[in-house]
C-alpha cells in the first residue's frame, strides 16, 4: 500500500483522536488539566504504537509535565518529534466553542495550535510500523509549557534535540509552507519608582512615575525597525494610587521579537541607557531574552531540501516560510542542531476564536513526515 493511500484510509481515525484531544483542555496554567490532558495523549500513543521500548516522565514543576516516549527503529539513528500539548484557551473554554467540523474544516480550543500536529506525529509513526517502511529510532516528546516560554522543558527539548539525527516541529504551518525561520523573543518589565506627593497641594514636591514612565514608553516604541524585522510592543501598564497623587511607582510589560543576535544587543543596550527627564526617578529592568531567534543553520537548510524532495514525490510543492511567533524549534536551531518546523496542521486562526485546521490536508501532512522520516533512515 502507498503511504498517501494509508493516510487517507486513516483519516477518520485521526479525527476521532483530534476529538478527543481538544475536548481535553489543557490551559497552560492548569497542573491539573495538564496532567489529565498529557494522560490522555500517552493513552492515544500506547493504542497505536504499543508499550515504548523507553519512557521517562520529566516533573514539570507548576508547569505542564515532560513526557518522552522512545521507540526503535530499523535504522540506526533517532528522529526526535516535539510537539507541545498546553493552549492559551482557559479551562471552559469548551463549553461556549465545542470541537466541530464544518465544511472541510475542523474547530475548537487548541485544534490548529497544536493538537492536529500531535495526532500526526502518533500516527506517522504508526504508519511506518504498519506499512514496514524502514526508519530510525523515533523520540516522542510531549511538553506543556510551550506557550508561556517553555521554562521547564527547555533543557529536555535541547538534550534530545542533541542526540538526534534531526527534529521535527509540529506546530501548524505558514499556509502549508515549513518554518525554517523564526524571531527571537524577549520578555521584560521596565519598574519606575518616583516620589509621592498631593497633586494639588505640593505639585512639584513629587516625580511622578507615570509621567517618567510615558518618557520610557516611546523611547522603547520607537525602538522598533521594520528594516531589521524588529518589534518592540508595550502591551502591558500600570501604576498610581490616585488622580491626585504625583505616582510613586509604574510599570509596564514589553514583548521584543529579532531576528539576529546584533538587534538582541542593541535592545539590551537601549534597556541599559534608559534615563528618565527628573534625576530623582529610578529606572529598573528585569526580564530576559526567552528565545534566540531560528536561523536556517546548514543542517536545517540540508533537512528542509529533503524535505522539499520527498514533498516532489508525492506530487506537492513545499514551500518554506519565516514568521515572527517563536517556539520550541528556536533552542535547538541555536544549538546548530538540524530542525524543521511546521510539520503539523494546515489551517489558520492561532490564538483566536477562529481557529481551525482543513481536513484535508491532515493525510498529506501525515505522509509528508513518514516519507521523510524513512528518507532519514
Amino acid at each position: 500500500m502507498l503511504i498517501t493511500d494509508w493516510t487517507r484510509h486513516a483519516l477518520p481515525a485521526m479525527l476521532d483522536d483530534l476529538r478527543a484531544l481538544v475536548e481535553l483542555e489543557t490551559h497552560s496554567y492548569d497542573k491539573a488539566m495538564l496532567v489529565k490532558g498529557l494522560r490522555g495523549i500517552r493513552a492515544r500513543a500506547v493504542a497505536h504504537l504499543g508499550t515504548p521500548d523507553d519512557e521517562i516522565l520529566h516533573e514539570g514543576g507548576g508547569h505542564g509535565d515532560v513526557l518522552e516516549l522512545y521507540y526503535r527503529g530499523t535504522a540506526p539513528g533517532t528522529v526526535l518529534m516535539l510537539g507541545h500539548y498546553d493552549t492559551v484557551w482557559p479551562t471552559g473554554t469548551l463549553a461556549s466553542w465545542p470541537f466541530t467540523v464544518v465544511e472541510g474544516k475542523a474547530t475548537g480550543p487548541g485544534v490548529f495550535d497544536m493538537k492536529a500536529g500531535l495526532v500526526q506525529a502518533i500516527w506517522a509513526l504508526r504508519g511506518l510500523r504498519e506499512l514496514g517502511l524502514p526508519h530510525p529510532g523515533v523520540r516522542l516528546l510531549f511538553n506543556g509549557d510551550e506557550e508561556i516560554g517553555s521554562p521547564a522543558s527547555r533543557p529536555h527539548i535541547e538534550a534530545a534535540g542533541e542526540d538526534a539525527l534531526a527534529t521535527l516541529v509540529f506546530e501548524a504551518s505558514m499556509d502549508g509552507a515549513l518554518k525554517t525561520a523564526r524571531k527571537g523573543v524577549g520578555l521584560f518589565n521596565v519598574t519606575v519608582t518616583g516620589v509621592e506627593a498631593h497633586a494639588g497641594l505640593d505639585p512639584y514636591a513629587g516625580a511622578n512615575a507615570i509621567h517618567a514612565l510615558a518618557e520610557i514608553v516611546t523611547t522603547l516604541a520607537a525602538a522598533g525597525s521594520r528594516e531589521h524585522g524588529t518589534t518592540v510592543n508595550v502591551g502591558m501598564i500600570s501604576g498610581g494610587t490616585g488622580r491626585n497623587v504625583a505616582a510613586g511607582r509604574a510599570t509596564c510589560g514589553i514583548d521584543v521579537r529579532v531576528t539576529d543576535a546584533y538587534e538582541m544587543g542593541r535592545i539590551d543596550d537601549l534597556f541599559a541607557g534608559l534615563r528618565a527627564a527628573d534625576p530623582r526617578v529610578k529606572i529598573s529592568v528585569t526580564g530576559e531574552w526567552n528565545r534566540p531567534p531560528m536561523i536556517p543553520n546548514p543542517a536545517s537548510q540540508r533537512l528542509f531540501k529533503e524535505a522539499q524532495e520527498v514533498a516532489a514525490g508525492f506530487g506537492w510543492p513545499v514551500d518554506e516560510a519565516s514568521v515572527g511567533g517563536a517556539g520550541d524549534a528556536n533552542f535547538l536551531s541555536a544549538l546548530g542542531l538540524a530542525v524543521l518546523d511546521g510539520m503539523g496542521a494546515v489551517g489558520d486562526g492561532a490564538h483566536a476564536r477562529h481557529e481551525h485546521v482543513v481536513i484535508e490536508h491532515i493525510p498529506e501532512r501525515t505522509a509528508l513526515t513518514m516519507g521523510l522520516i524513512t528518507a532519514l533512515a
